[in-house]
């Protein structure tokens, strides 16, 4: 049977490319998006269309809020009868708090506390929530695959991106913890990055960015994502790989992680 993958954030961008690329890959997918509405019902149809309805599954569900999580992994299990893949994409940008963060970037006092809020629980919390909904049932079956979608090291400290860049420096952090707690279970968990700036709605139109000389492809990750939810990587773990780096030939080539200690500092 062919295995079932869970995106949260699915409905538009990176998350909807990266449902292309599993369902291509001859996976099952199901679909997140907290704001549900027309974006959603577009995306499932859009992928229907190509790969069939029985293949896909959209969920209006918000993965930073404990009973929606929860709902979403069990309404995954009960649609498809199993779960193997977990992708936590959903994400909230520095848009959020500040619509000109490329040109005029906020210093930290001046960032509303309930923006601030916002991203913290659906960057860090919204992850933490959906593994600790998805991992007891992928340990009991002893495989499976967690993937935090990340950031550039260097957006985790940059000037005037509170609260995106640390939101992304703790998602690093979770992903080391959770493959620390899953050692041995066959579960793996590994963080994600694209490796720059993503032409996607976390960023203000083009010709407003100007920093910004060029935006990589929203596909930028999905062969290094693939790779990761295959049997190929069963023995990579805590691990973090940029998606513009990738090659095929030595997913080495993209890993960035050292195995030390967290040092932002």
């Amino acid at each position: 049977m062919a295995q079932v993958a869970l995106i949260t954030g699915g409905s538009r961008g990176i998350g909807l490319s990266f449902a292309h690329a599993l369902l291509g890959a001859g996976h099952a997918v199901a679909l997140t998006a907290a704001r549900g509405g027309a974006a959603l019902e577009a995306a499932v149809g859009e992928l229907a269309q190509v790969y069939g309805a029985s293949r896909v599954a959209g969920l209006q569900a918000d993965a930073g809020l404990p009973e929606e999580a929860g709902r979403t992994v069990t309404e995954v299990l009960s649609r498809f009868g199993r779960l193997d893949i977990l992708v936590n994409n959903a994400g909230r940008g520095s848009r959020e708090t500040n619509e000109a963060f490329t040109t005029a970037p906020q210093k930290f006092w001046e960032i509303d506390p309930d923006g601030w809020a916002e991203i913290l629980r659906t960057n860090v919390t919204g992850p933490f929530l959906m593994a600790r909904a998805a991992a007891p049932h992928m340990q009991r079956a002893g495989w499976g695959r967690i993937v935090n979608i990340s950031t550039s090291r260097a957006t985790m400290t940059k000037r005037g991106n509170a609260p995106y860049g640390p939101s992304k420096a703790a998602l690093d952090a979770l992903t080391r913890q959770f493959a620390e707690d899953l050692a041995g279970s066959g579960v793996t968990v590994n963080a994600l990055a694209p490796g720059g700036p993503t032409d996607t709605e976390f960023f203000p139109p083009k010709g407003r960015i100007g920093v910004y000389a060029e935006m990589l492809p929203v596909d930028v990750m999905n062969d290094a994502l693939l790779w990761l939810t295959s049997k190929a990587a069963d023995d990579v773990t805590a691990a973090r790989f940029i998606g513009k780096l990738w090659d095929n030939d030595d997913p080495t080539a993209a890993r960035e992680d050292t195995g030390e200690a967290p040092r932002i500092l």
